[in-house]
């Protein structure tokens, strides 16, 4: 018997809790996702969080900590260079990333990739340049409807993006498109960490809204990692939202798209009547894409408000065999300069029902303490080469 037949890791995407010791050094000062966020709205309604002890965890404006917390909590220090998604999520589940990957924030990408990228897809490129998902529609989705060009963007991450209307520019063939920008971008000069199909709908001007086709294209992990070693061993894990793009696959027995995070809390909760044993690993991205990248703190109040709700659906469910981890894997302070990711330390909430007291964990250097903890619960060795050591008698 294992002591837990089923771990839930939940990551609402970008909830940092201030700043790094080395955020400076990213041009992150001050930062603090969590916080700023409470201070920016009159009222902040977490209830579930709250018992769980995240405001015990981290101070935040109108969220009293409570003397008995239900959840044991931590903060987690991220070791790898970076501050991006797949990084977070990799270091979870072991390993250690050293060298950052390729962005072109501030020049575009290179003609020479542009002009191979139009050759191989038969379009024109437009854009070039760093930009708002949203703005960058406003700006030229006209054109690319009229012309049939493709915008091509990035952001503050090591990311190409390639927008696609879903009725002029046809969804396969956006995936066909982002395909072949992953071929191209394998190579180590423009080597970026995603590709990002981001299809949208509408024909003119104040009418475009993305869809929740989108499809992430990363690199595959260096090196295996909790999830290969859990699935080589013959247990179940499963990937709610974005985490089966974020690791290629590898290591996923099966897969769900979220269309929201709302959605991917609701799929999570459907999972607790499904018999497995093993990893469901979730990832609920709206907190980054619609509120964090957008600079809108009230947005992001209002997300974690209703992913409150959720989880108090979730914790009512969960049987005496589960254990939920709540983490996030970088900070996208709402109230700061740009709209890059930033530097920060995450949250780590842990709580079953059967844990008999809650509170304060040691400090953690690194996030693969979570993929460590839920491979030394099923018995399953590290990989080779990968970082972390286990809490889970913590747990």
């Amino acid at each position: 018997m294992f002591k837990y037949n089923r771990i839930f890791v939940i990551v609402i995407d970008s909830l940092g809790i201030g700043a790094m010791p080395d955020s400076a050094e990213y041009g992150d000062v001050g930062v603090d996702t969590l916080g700023h966020i409470a201070q920016s709205v009159d009222s902040f309604h977490i209830p579930n969080l709250q018992r769980l002890g995240l405001a015990n965890l981290h101070p935040m404006k109108g969220v009293e900590p409570v003397d008995q917390p239900l959840g044991r909590y931590a903060q987690l220090y991220e070791r790898s260079v970076s501050k991006d998604t797949m990084t977070g999520h990799w270091e979870m589940m072991g390993l250690h990333i050293t060298a950052p990957f390729k962005s072109f924030t501030d020049t575009g990408f290179p003609p020479e990739l542009i002009r191979e990228l139009e050759e191989h897809c038969g379009k024109r490129v437009i854009g070039n340049k760093a930009a708002s998902g949203t703005e960058i529609l406003e700006e030229l989705g006209e054109e690319e409807i009229n012309t049939g060009a493709m915008i091509v963007y990035t952001s503050a991450d090591s990311v190409l993006q390639i927008c696609g209307n879903e009725e002029t520019f046809d969804l396969q063939n956006l995936y066909r498109c982002c395909e072949i920008a992953r071929e191209l971008c394998m190579r180590e000069e423009w080597k970026v960490g995603r590709v990002i199909a981001r299809p949208y709908v509408g024909k003119k001007k104040g009418e475009f809204v993305r869809t929740a086709n989108r499809h992430d294209y990363a690199i595959e992990p260096y090196g295996p990692t909790t999830l290969t070693a859990l699935k080589e061993a013959g247990f179940d894990v499963i990937s709610i939202g974005k985490i089966n793009d974020i690791f290629c696959g590898k290591g996923i027995t099966k897969a769900y798209k979220s269309k929201s995070s709302v959605h991917g809390m609701e799929q999570t909760i459907d999972m607790l009547s499904e018999d497995f044993t093993g990893l469901c690993f979730t990832n609920l991205v709206d907190f980054d894409a619609l509120w964090g990248h957008r600079r809108n703190p009230v947005g992001y109040a209002q997300e974690l408000e209703r992913f409150d709700e959720k989880l108090g659906a979730f914790m009512a469910a969960m049987r005496e065999d589960d254990l939920m981890i709540i983490t996030a894997d970088h900070g996208n302070d709402p109230t700061y300069t740009g709209t890059d990711h930033t530097r920060e330390k995450v949250p780590f909430i842990a709580w079953s029902t059967g844990m008999e007291q809650g509170g304060k964990l040691p400090d953690q250097d690194t996030f693969a303490v979570i993929g460590c903890s839920v491979a030394e619960n099923f018995g399953v060795a590290m990989p080779e080469n990968t970082i972390g050591s286990s809490i889970l008698a913590s747990l």
